[in-house]
């Protein structure tokens, strides 16, 4: 390894470095601020280190009836399964069609489907609304599952990975007289779960964090999911930073061990040529 080489490491080291310590420390300052008391956050504002560890917020949070997190946390695993589950069938179905079938306007329609990523997700808030309550969905947990059931992006990630996909497998599988469900089911779809699991991955952990569309569609307290929930653990005039950092820690758990589980995953998905294997 040459001089130049060994220096260009350094540097890399050293950016990663400090993009991980950007990420990790206000998530670490979280987690420590949640075991400070009330009285300590409030009297010294800003500091890294509790001088005294505490459970009061965490036995605070659990105690609540006027917040049952554990209640949201359940509501919040439930829409986020189901979300993930009917995404990732949505999107390999849409992904296979815009990469194996052959209709008329087909990639008219995929360009003019991948515009419609330039638009902000908050302007379509009041169509869905209307739809969702001419439904009779308000309040029910089909009103969040449902309208995220596809994302352009995924589809789009997806169909990039099929691309990568030599189509002479498919012409294999239609000479031995497979259709073109079993193509996709015996075939294509084995071979994307790489790209699957990634887009799993974006999808619970979208749906997890989600704050603003559950808010408008759901009213009662004990169907809030627990993001939106989160916002009633402060007080009408006084606000609780100890007992917020505390929901927001308990709240960050599924996604960051899911995180750990699928993160081998993303390096898979970077394969475009995994059909040649």
């Amino acid at each position: 390894m040459t001089k130049v080489q060994k220096r260009g490491k350094r540097i890399a080291f050293i950016i990663l470095f400090i993009v991980a310590a950007i990420w990790i420390l206000p998530i670490l300052w979280g987690v420590l601020t949640s075991f400070k008391s009330e009285a300590e956050i409030q009297r010294l504002g800003f500091s890294f280190l509790p001088k005294q560890f505490t459970f009061s917020n965490y036995g605070k949070l659990i105690n609540n009836d006027s917040a049952p997190v554990f209640r949201w946390f359940l509501n919040s695993l439930i829409i986020a399964t189901c979300s993930t589950i009917l995404n990732v069938f949505v999107v390999s179905f849409a992904a296979y069609g815009y990469t194996r079938l052959h209709f008329k306007g087909r990639d008219v329609l995929f360009t003019f489907l991948l515009s419609t990523m330039m638009f902000p997700g908050i302007v379509n808030l009041i169509p869905m609304f209307k739809i969702v309550d001419f439904l009779g969905w308000t309040d029910n947990f089909l009103a969040v599952i449902v309208p995220s059931a596809a994302g352009v992006f995924n589809v789009f990630l997806v169909r990039q990975f099929m691309l990568g996909i030599p189509k002479e497998l498919d012409e294999s599988a239609l000479i031995d007289g497979a259709n073109e469900f079993q193509i996709f089911r015996y075939i294509i779809f084995p071979l994307t779960k790489p790209v699957l699991a990634v887009v799993a991955l974006f999808s619970f952990t979208g749906s997890w964090n989600d704050f603003l569309w559950p808010s408008v569609v759901m009213s009662s307290v004990d169907k809030l999911p627990i993001t939106p929930g989160l916002q009633l653990l402060q007080g009408q005039y006084t606000t609780y930073p100890g007992i917020a950092t505390a929901g927001a820690i308990f709240a960050l758990i599924p996604t960051f061990i899911l995180y750990l589980f699928a993160q081998k995953y993303f390096l898979q998905s970077m394969s475009l040529q995994s059909g040649i294997k």
